[in-house]
């Protein structure tokens, strides 16, 4: 499901950031307004100045769009993103990290010499 978030601020997150959303929820009138959002590619937070008072609701999604738009009363960005699964994004998480162990070997190897390319045997005919 996607979300349009608009925040009085310029908030210049990329197109396929992960980010975490915290919002305030209002029961009486049943509306949320955004406290926080934390791109969790570069760690930037952007939140509210005044504190957050009763119930938080965080999820996490992917930045679909953000567009930045100069007004009268300053900066405001709308971002569009897309709610993701905790499966999905636990699958995202695994593959990063195992994407980073990948790397890390390879630096490894570069650095201890080891040929990427070993010779191949030759074939055996029997």
């Amino acid at each position: 499901m996607d979300r349009t978030l608009v925040l009085a601020a310029s908030a210049p997150i990329p197109v396929g950031h992960r980010v975490e959303v915290a919002e305030q929820l209002d029961l009486a009138s049943g509306t949320s307004t955004v406290v926080a959002i934390t791109d969790l590619e570069s760690g930037v937070r952007y939140q509210r100045a005044e504190e957050p008072s009763g119930e938080l609701s965080v999820w996490q999604g992917k930045v679909l769009t953000t567009t930045i738009t100069a007004t009268a009363d300053g900066p405001r960005t709308a971002v569009k993103v897309d709610a993701v699964r905790s499966a999905a994004f636990d699958a995202d998480v695994a593959l990063r990290g195992a994407d980073a162990a990948v790397d890390a070997a390879k630096d490894e190897a570069v650095r201890w010499g080891s040929d990427p390319f070993p010779e191949k045997e030759p074939d055996r005919f029997w």
